[in-house]
């Protein structure tokens, strides 16, 4: 991966860590060991899809850019579905709260996009990279006297 794109990861996954710490330690208070536990496994799915989406759609950017924007609405709705289906698989589990998973699932994804959002707004990407490798001089086109 790029520096640029390392950059954007980590702007987005440390913001979304912190916020499934402060929910496992909430979820401890309010559901107990269960609690926390819901609220850290929460916090790893989504860093986990969230990252790989991210991966996939930088890739995707630099291989085939006229698929970037369609990729992307793509993705963010595989993703969303996909944690949906995390949620209903595992809404009467026992090995951990499901009313912290969910909830910690939501504000993690949110502080995800939110960050991600933000990292893209700051990043000081090229629009077009120039083609500094060429030596040719463009050639005159117009009238010269």
């Amino acid at each position: 991966m790029p520096s640029n794109d390392v950059r954007i990861l980590l702007q987005a996954a440390v913001p979304t860590a912190a916020v499934g710490a402060l929910a496992a330690v909430v979820s401890a208070v309010v559901a107990g060991g269960e609690g926390a536990i819901g609220a850290l496994v929460a916090t790893l799915v989504v860093i986990l899809f969230m990252g790989i989406g991210l991966y996939v759609l930088q890739r995707t950017a630099k291989s085939l850019p006229h698929l970037f924007q369609a990729m992307g609405l793509m993705l963010y709705t595989a993703q969303i579905l996909l944690l949906f289906i995390f949620v209903a698989a595992f809404k009467n589990t026992t090995l951990f709260n499901p009313k912290a998973f969910a909830i910690t699932l939501v504000a993690t994804t949110l502080a995800w996009i939110g960050a991600q959002a933000r990292a893209h707004m700051k990043a000081k990407i090229l629009y077009v990279e120039p083609d500094s490798s060429k030596g040719d001089k463009p050639e005159k086109s117009g009238h010269s006297s």
